[in-house]
């Protein structure tokens, strides 16, 4: 459905489609918040970014997303604003789901998927097997710089 514009805070309905969902790494951000359950929303695509997707606002006629709905309360939504890097990695946007129910939803930018690969399914499973962020050695793991000359390393 289309975009519905910015809207109040309290007693909100989140749209979450990747770790914040049932089973997902972060759903705990969600501890509290009333599961309505599944719903699709259209005019978004989605992207996957490896440990998380983002959805984008799309035209196109399969453009849809596979999520969840949450009701969360003012403070959760400001803590699910903070977690969720609104409004530099996202921005909080009020869409209308294909039912017709008004949600927040966390939406990204063109241009930051511009080199990712768009899941055309529309629901996020997970990070691919084999995915590993990347981790800095503990400090005793990493290489030392060389001793200067003449003393022990």
């Amino acid at each position: 459905m289309e975009q519905a514009g910015k809207g109040a805070d309290s007693d909100a309905l989140v749209f979450v489609y990747g770790s914040l969902k049932r089973g997902m790494a972060n759903h705990g951000q969600l501890r509290g918040a009333r599961w309505l359950g599944q719903a699709r929303l259209r005019g978004l695509a989605l992207y996957d970014l490896g440990p998380f997707p983002m959805a984008v606002a799309s035209n196109a006629v399969d453009a849809w997303v596979h999520g969840e709905v949450h009701e969360v309360d003012a403070a959760q939504l400001a803590a699910l604003d903070r977690f969720e890097g609104a409004p530099r990695l996202y921005e909080r946007e009020r869409w209308r789901l294909e039912d017709g129910r008004a949600v927040w939803v966390y939406v990204g930018r063109q241009r930051q998927v511009r080199h990712v690969q768009r899941i055309r399914s529309g629901l996020w499973r997970g990070p691919a097997p084999g995915f590993r962020r990347s981790a800095r050695p503990p400090a005793s793991d990493r290489p030392r710089p060389p001793a200067p000359p003449g003393q022990p390393h």
